[in-house]
């Protein structure tokens, strides 16, 4: 089978099924992982497919949402940068001593990654619904640790519903550092579910800086659930991945842009 003709059936039956997976293609068609990786990376090239860690996934499923294993495998070394620049918007700069204030975590891995980051002697009061964001943070020595509860989505770790959002309606916080799963000028914020984006628009409101941790590999994505525009964005840290036309049309919108 000559490759245009395997890449046919291998989108045949990621439409098929949903997703894909590289160790079973390569069995299926008795060619080597990397041969599948090739392929699919033609494909998604192509616009075809997304790649996801392990496999594919058809273009434009909008309600497919990686569980939080895979999507922190997904595009690893660019969240890493991005959390990494993150702590410059810390309150105080750096985290450091002079960093006292409080910010809002929202659910996701690079927010994960960010809170990793943050320095032992950060002084900040820290507000999230995300389970994993608050295991990181529960043992840091000079933080005021606030988890908002509510009803736990498996997928995500995330809190949401009627408790999550009335606890972030009595918050005023100095900044959001806020997750999305797709982004772009004219889709706006988006994310599969309409809960964690009712819980999203509620840390939008809570916050006087909102600060978008997004790796480039969103930018043009859009899901179901639609929970703000661009225009909501203070700040919007990604990796340079996007490219500078894009970035400066996101600047001309009204929104900095950082390219770690």
């Amino acid at each position: 089978m000559y490759a245009p003709e395997r890449q046919q059936e291998i989108l045949r039956l990621a439409r098929e099924s949903g997703r894909v997976d590289v160790l079973s293609l390569a069995e299926e068609f008795q060619v080597t992982a990397e041969t599948v990786r090739r392929d699919l990376k033609a494909l998604d090239r192509a616009g075809l497919v997304r790649r996801v860690h392990g496999g594919a996934i058809p273009a434009g499923r909008l309600d497919f949402e990686p569980d939080l294993a895979e999507r922190d495998a997904v595009a690893a070394d660019e969240k890493q940068r991005i959390a990494r620049a993150a702590l410059a918007e810390l309150p105080g700069g750096d985290g450091g001593p002079g960093g006292s204030g409080s910010v809002i975590l929202d659910a996701g891995t690079t927010a994960a990654r960010l809170a990793a980051e943050i320095p032992l002697e950060a002084e900040l009061t820290v507000v999230t619904h995300g389970l994993p964001v608050a295991a990181r943070l529960a043992d840091h020595p000079g933080l005021t640790l606030h988890l908002v509860g509510g009803r736990i989505r498996h997928r995500t770790r995330a809190a949401v519903d009627d408790w999550a959002l009335r606890a972030y309606r009595e918050i005023n916080a100095d900044v959001l550092f806020l997750a999305t799963n797709g982004f772009s000028l004219d889709g706006g914020l988006t994310t599969p579910d309409l809960a964690e984006a009712a819980v999203k628009r509620a840390l939008i409101a809570a916050a006087r800086r909102v600060v978008l941790l997004a790796d480039s590999a969103k930018f043009g994505q859009q899901h179901f659930a639609r929970f703000g525009e661009l225009s909501d964005v203070d700040l919007l840290i990604t990796d340079t991945g996007l490219s500078p036309d894009d970035a400066l049309a996101i600047e001309r919108a009204g929104t900095e842009v950082v390219r770690a």
